[in-house]
């Protein structure tokens, strides 16, 4: 089923998104995170041509502490719906989720996604906030004491996928290697200069098996994504892009509950996002995933079911698989923070033919179809997935 054919259930709307934009990325001194914010907000209601008086509905998390409230003050705004979802990466996807149930449901007109985060200046200027810290409360009391860090627990997840399937450090490597690869193309991206697999296999390590070019980089940046009722269609200034399908879930966050360390949470959130969108991976023209450390990306792939379980590494070198991280991903592009509303961005420009780098092709020269943008939070503890096709 193509993105033409599905309709929506009687007595609810399509939900489209309106407008996209990234505000200043990369290295920024001199914004704040609540500037990044209006700034990309600005962006994507220009992107959309709607009006703003038009948007009663905002979703935003990660700033402030009445957010969303406080954002909504800052961007002038006075919404009559409001998501303050906060699920690690798997945020924005979660959040899209909500928006366009809302929206379909026709409890709101417009709602902007919006974020902004200055992470690489505040570790920079060494504030006391640069650094994340998850506290040592509930179920993490048992696992702190430890040292149990996030990269850690990543760490531990790629050690047992390699022990159960024979994932290799190269394969993972290439991750990293094809990531900037697209960066290179992208003149947006934070890092575009191309690595190598011995490169990423010498770095200094940050915990086994991760070395520095497996991790995300650290950036500074924000983008908004607005979504809107299919009425308003016809005030855009460009196509719009529908909201196809989507799915959520949780799965842990003690490592003790975690019942098999090889499977993400995406193998839920994808599923319910296909059979609610009406198409299966093989359909898919460009998929953007959650990789804030290269097995991210090799298991995600395996669980929305692009290849088995297990075949993630020989998938994805190979020249057939879906295009993923056609921007250069968190590994090279940018990453501020919680990065699940950029997937969403980047999605929608493949999908319009306004990549700014690696534009995406199907076999026949045409633009792709359908795109797939899928968050992960925490240590896989979440999961928000999105079908997203045009006409």
């Amino acid at each position: 089923m193509t993105a033409t054919t599905r309709t929506a259930p009687a007595g609810r709307r399509r939900v489209a998104v309106a407008g996209v934009a990234l505000s200043d990325c990369g290295r920024v001194d001199g914004a704040t995170p609540y500037a990044l914010h209006a700034q990309a907000a600005r962006r994507a209601l220009a992107d959309s041509g709607l009006d703003r008086s038009l948007v009663d509905g905002l979703a935003s998390a990660g700033l402030g502490t009445l957010a969303p409230v406080e954002v909504a003050e800052y961007l002038g705004l006075r919404p009559t719906w409001l998501d303050s979802t906060s699920v690690g990466g798997a945020t924005w996807e979660v959040m899209a989720a909500h928006a366009a149930d809302a929206i379909a449901a026709g409890r709101a007109r417009a709602v902007l996604l919006v974020y902004g985060s200055t992470a690489r200046a505040d570790i920079k200027a060494r504030r006391r906030t640069a650094n994340l810290s998850f506290g040592a409360r509930g179920p993490l009391q048992f696992e702190v004491p430890y040292g149990h860090t996030l990269v850690a627990k990543y760490a531990m997840a790629a050690r047992r996928h390699m022990h159960e399937y024979g994932t290799t450090l190269e394969q993972l490597a290439e991750v990293a290697v094809r990531a900037r690869a697209n960066a290179a193309l992208n003149p947006e991206a934070m890092f575009r200069t191309p690595i190598t697999a011995d490169e990423v296999l010498s770095g200094p390590m940050i915990a086994d098996p991760f070395t520095k070019l497996h991790c995300c980089i650290r950036s500074d940046g924000g983008c908004a994504v607005l979504l809107a009722a299919e009425d308003y269609v016809k005030d855009l200034v460009k196509p719009p892009v529908w909201i196809l399908g989507t799915g959520e879930h949780a799965s842990h966050t003690t490592m003790s509950e975690w019942e098999d360390f090889t499977v993400s949470p995406a193998a839920v959130s994808g599923r319910l996002a296909f059979e609610r969108a009406g198409v299966t991976p093989a359909d898919i023209d460009v998929a953007e995933i959650y990789d804030a450390f290269t097995y991210m990306t090799l298991v995600t792939l395996e669980d929305l079911g692009f290849c088995p379980k297990g075949e993630g590494g020989a998938y994805f070198a190979d020249e057939s698989a879906v295009p993923v991280n056609t921007d250069g991903g968190g590994l090279s592009a940018c990453h501020p923070g919680m990065r699940g509303l950029f997937l969403l961005v980047e999605a929608v420009r493949q999908l319009r033919g306004e990549a700014p780098g690696h534009q995406v092709r199907r076999p026949d020269g045409s633009l792709p179809r359908l795109a797939l943008a899928s968050g992960t939070g925490g240590w896989f503890c979440s999961s928000g997935t999105i079908v997203l096709g045009r006409e």
